[in-house]
């Protein structure tokens, strides 16, 4: 075990997901400059009114956008390996805590499933007229990549996030992206029956 930084924010990172920070707090300034000064992690957890959760992910920073005068950033961190805190430290201007890394199960995906999952992504991507690459089917931890790529619900990714058995979490996304585009297209077919005033025109 290891004592790591963290972050707690109301948002989950996947691993391999990319996302942007607004850094603006001064525990958190000080923690994300340490983090760039050293090159190394912090963990980002996902955290509401019902406290701190145990899984998280460690985030790399790949980019750092903008720094303001009152050394405020704007970064883009990247998730890396997962870990379960195993505790709360002390010390800090910022939250620590004692971490464990968070490994998956040997229990790969079907090959049916992982056709599937890349079948229902592309179905959304052309839905949403996104432009998001589709990944190769032989990425490593495809669930995490895929979800990564799509706007799911905090929830949603945290049961993602601690399920250690790529079958299972890949299953569960199948289900998810074909919610997803479901939904999408019942919002296509609301908007289209709005434009008409809920009436066929004819000729």
């Amino acid at each position: 075990m290891s004592d790591l930084g963290l972050f707690p924010l109301p948002l989950v990172l996947l691993p391999a997901e990319q996302l942007p920070l607004h850094v603006f707090e001064e525990r958190y300034k000080e923690l994300v400059g340490e983090c760039l000064e050293d090159d190394v992690e912090f963990g980002l957890v996902y955290a509401d009114d019902d406290g701190i959760r145990e899984v998280g992910t460690r985030a790399g920073v790949v980019e750092v956008l903008d720094r303001f005068d009152d050394g405020r950033l704007n970064i883009v961190v990247e998730g890396r390996e997962r870990f379960r805190l195993r505790g709360l430290t002390q010390g800090r201007s910022f939250q620590t805590g004692e971490v464990e890394d968070v490994l998956d199960d040997a229990d790969p995906a079907e090959p049916e499933t992982v056709a599937r999952a890349l079948e229902l992504f592309e179905q959304l991507r052309e839905l949403t007229g996104s432009s998001v690459e589709v990944p190769p089917a032989e990425t490593e931890q495809l669930s995490f990549v895929l979800a990564g790529r799509v706007e799911l619900a905090p929830e949603v990714k945290l049961a993602l996030l601690v399920e250690v058995s790529e079958r299972v979490r890949l299953e569960q996304l199948c289900e998810i992206l074909d919610g997803v585009a479901a939904a999408v297209r019942r919002q296509r077919l609301a908007a289209e029956r709005a434009a008409t005033n809920g009436r066929v025109h004819l000729g």
